[in-house]
Formats: C-alpha cells, structure tokens, sequence
C-alpha cells in the first residue's frame, strides 16, 4: 500500500473498532479507536513515528479522554530523563573514540577462526548495545565488519563471511540491548510503566534487570552464534586473512587519550551507581543498595544519569577550548522521537485505564488465563515478535504492555509474569529488513540477501523465543519475584 492509503487506514481503523465496540461504552470505544488509529500509523509510518506519538495531546482533550495538562505530564515522566541522561552519556563516549577503541579489542581478543571472528563481532555488539543506543552500535561497528570482509578474496570466501558477519552486528546489537535497562527503549517503556501502575509495589532495579538480562543475553547470543556460523550460515573452510586489519586498526588508534580515561570513568561510575542503588533479592539472599541510606533515598536512576551527563559537559577537554561533550554536538544527535514515543506510550496507558478500556480487554482475554503458564507465555511472546517485525519495537511495547498489564490483573495473575517476557519480546525482530534500524542498515550495504535476511532471521526469532520462554520459566520468577 502506499502512504496515503496508510493515512486514511488510520482514522477509518479508529471510526470501524469505535463503532464495533460501541455497546462497551463511549469512552471505552473512543479510546479503542484511538489506539487502533495509533497503532497503524505507527506500524505503517504513514507519518513519522515522532508525530504519531504527539496525537493523544490533540485527541485525548477532544474527545473528553483526559484534559491537556494530565495527558502533557506523560511526557515528562522520570524514565525519559533516564533515557536522555544515559543517551548523553554514550555519546559522550561515542565523541572521546573509546567505543571504537572497545570494539576493536573486542574482536581482536576473540576472533581468529571465521567463527570466532563472528562472535567477536557479535560480543562486541553486545557490549556496546548494552550502554550506547543500539542504532549507533551498528553505525560504529559495521565499517570494522565491511573492513574484515573486503581483507579477504573471492577464492578465500568474501561473499560467504559476509553474510554471518554483517547479520553479526546486528543480531549483537539487539540481544546486547536487552540485557539492561537502558539499553533498548522498550525496557524503560516498561520501568515507568510499572511505577505507574503498580505504585504500591517494589520497583524494578538496575540490578534486578541484569540479574535476568545479562544471563538471557549470553545464552540467546551463544545460541544465536551457534545457529548463525554452523548451520544457517556456515563459516567452515573460509580462510581468514582479515585479523591484521583489526590490529593495525587498534595500533593506529595509539594510547588512550585522557578524554576516552575521562568519558570511560564517568560512565563507570554512573553503571555502577544504577547497578548498585536498589537492593537485590536473590534466592533468599538479600544485597542493600545505597538508596538503603535514609538521606539519598529520593535519588533516583534518572538523577543519576543527568548527573553523569552534566559531569560531560563540565570537564574540559584535553586539547582546546572545548569540553568533552559539546551541546551543539549532542542536540543533533539526540533521539528526540524516541522520547516523544515514551511519553505517548505512557499517554496510551493512561487513557486505557481512564476510558474503562483495560477491563474491556481483560475481560475478552480471560479465557487465556487458563492455558498452561508455559504455553501462553509462548504464545504471547510470539505474537510481540510478530508485531515487532512489522513495526518499531518501541512503538510495540508502548501499545502491547499497558494491555498486558490489565490483562493479567484481570487473570489474577503476577503482572511481571506477562510484561517482562512481552518486553523483551519486542526486541526480537530479526527477520525483515524493516523490522529495526539495525536490520535496515546492514541490509543497505546490498552485501545480504533479503531470502536469507528472512531465513536467519526465522530460526533466531523462534530460538529467541523459546530461550526467553524457558529462561524465564528458571530464573526469572526468581529475580522478579
């Protein structure tokens, strides 16, 4: 279809489920119809995403959902400032080189064979997708993959280490993404999230989170690699000339400059204050965080970030005037739609429970409640996957979990049972060119086939799955419990 029949498909889907569900009440069925309109122009991008998400600021007063002020304030809630706080801080890194300097070794250390060349591409990834918007990951990491790749001859198996290698950077970046909380924007959908409507229960730490998200990063990226260079993309016989060009890479880059010591340390420390702020309860065993201390109680991760952020932009640089993080640098670098797409998602939830449309959903759903814990957890995380291929993962986790959410009370079940695998869920698109950024860019390079882009991406979407299921199942219920 083409976008102008994608802009009218989204007010038409409003005007048809606001008339299907009229019988459920007029705010319930107004607010369907939003969403549904919502969801289509965010899926299709018949409008950039960023303008989408500003449409419950226009509907939501029109159509008595909620008055202007209470839906504004969506906007400014404290994960976006996490968000925004820990954006600066990888590019602060980003500006200093230590992201290449980190990448480089990374591949240097573990490759050698073609397939200990991929994981090192893959861990690489990973680690930089933990901390730095996975997008950039790519943008930064595929010039070393391309470079691997174009050191080698036809007859040494240039077009066969191409594929793995590139599909490589982006299957790291995206699982590395998921293992803390600010490294995908879908996770902090979900910390704000569960503030909001879970007042009354301990929040999700830092700590919390990478005690589930580190272990499910390493084993769905070991698998992930297993599949990709033995069976989906085998890497057997390829002679490698490529690891020379890693090195003089590194050697080129000479000493650390006290600018990547500098961004590197702040960083550090900002990690280490997420990871240890909030006590961490772990098979009986029970950790304090600093929070424990009466007097820093009221600070919180997002205070944190922007404290490490404005330490950026104080210390000076090493050469010039300059400081290690300039503004007029880093506003043009900032993803702002992203955090408009936040504040619409926190938006969505709101006029959800507001209209009475949480208990419309959760009613229509209730017999699900009763399938095997195992097989609805499955079942839901496929179709997140699904969505997630079709459309932004945020975008997914904005519409997706404020429903969960309601749903499982409706279940009478553990909210945190249906929303954290779903989360997650939403990062696994790994099929379809359009399925992320990361996908997008590694699929321009015209170096991958789009049948074998899908196929790849088929058997990583179910192993995904079936680890997130099964590793929630085990360790999960443990840490979020």
């Amino acid at each position: 279809m083409k976008r102008p029949l994608f802009l009218l498909a989204g007010p038409i889907a409003g005007l048809l489920v606001r008339f299907l569900l009229a019988h459920h009440g007029p705010d319930a069925a107004t607010m369907a119809g939003l969403v549904a309109w919502i969801a289509v122009w965010w899926i299709s991008e018949a409008v950039p995403i960023a303008v989408t998400s500003l449409l419950p600021l226009v509907c939501f007063p029109l159509f008595g959902i909620a008055g202007l002020g209470d839906t504004a304030a969506n906007y400014g809630k404290e994960i976006i400032f996490l968000f925004l706080g820990g954006f600066l801080l990888a590019l602060g890194i980003e500006r200093s080189g230590l992201h290449r300097r980190i990448a480089l070794w990374t591949v240097l250390k573990l490759g050698g064979s073609p397939a200990r060349l991929v994981l090192g591409i893959m861990v690489a990834s990973a680690l930089l997708s933990m901390w730095i918007n996975s997008t950039a990951t790519v943008l930064v990491m595929l010039p070393i993959a391309l470079s691997l790749v174009d050191g080698l001859d036809e007859d040494h198996g240039r077009e066969r280490l191409a594929v793995p290698l590139l599909l490589g950077v982006s299957y790291g970046a995206s699982i590395g993404g998921m293992a803390t909380p600010v490294g995908t924007p879908p996770n902090l959908v979900l910390l704000q999230l569960w503030e909001e409507l879970f007042p009354g229960r301990p929040r999700i730490g830092f700590g919390q989170w990478m005690s589930f998200g580190i272990p499910f990063a390493i084993v769905f990226l070991g698998l992930s690699w297993w599949l990709l260079v033995r069976w989906l993309e085998p890497v057997k016989g390829i002679q490698l000339e490529g690891r020379d060009a890693v090195r003089e890479r590194l050697r080129e880059l000479g000493r650390p400059t006290r600018d990547e010591r500098w961004s590197g340390i702040v960083f550090a420390i900002t990690a280490l204050l997420w990871v240890t702020g909030d006590g961490l309860s772990f098979g009986g065993l029970d950790l304090p965080g600093w929070r424990d201390v009466p007097m820093l109680a009221p600070v919180g991760d997002p205070a944190v970030a922007v404290a490490g952020a404005v330490l950026l932009f104080i210390l000076p640089q090493a050469h010039g005037n300059g400081r290690l993080l300039e503004w007029d640098w880093a506003e043009k670098r900032l993803p702002w739609g992203v955090l408009l797409l936040i504040g619409a998602g926190m938006a969505l939830a709101m006029g959800i429970a507001r209209s009475g449309l949480d208990q419309v959903i959760g009613g229509a759903m209730q017999a699900f409640g009763n399938w095997p814990v195992p097989l609805m957890l499955l079942a839901l995380v496929g179709v997140v996957c699904l969505l997630s291929e079709l459309g932004s993962n945020t975008a997914t986790a904005s519409l997706v979990l404020p429903i969960l959410a309601r749903t499982a009370e409706s279940w009478g079940s553990d909210p945190v049972l249906l929303l954290v695998p779903a989360t997650l869920a939403a990062s696994l698109g790994f099929m379809l060119p359009v399925a992320s950024p990361m996908q997008t860019i590694v699929f321009a390079t015209g170096r991958i086939p789009v049948r074998r882009m899908v196929r790849a991406g088929l058997w990583i979407d179910a192993a995904g799955a079936v680890v997130l299921v099964a590793l929630y199942l085990l360790l999960g219920r443990l840490v979020f419990a």
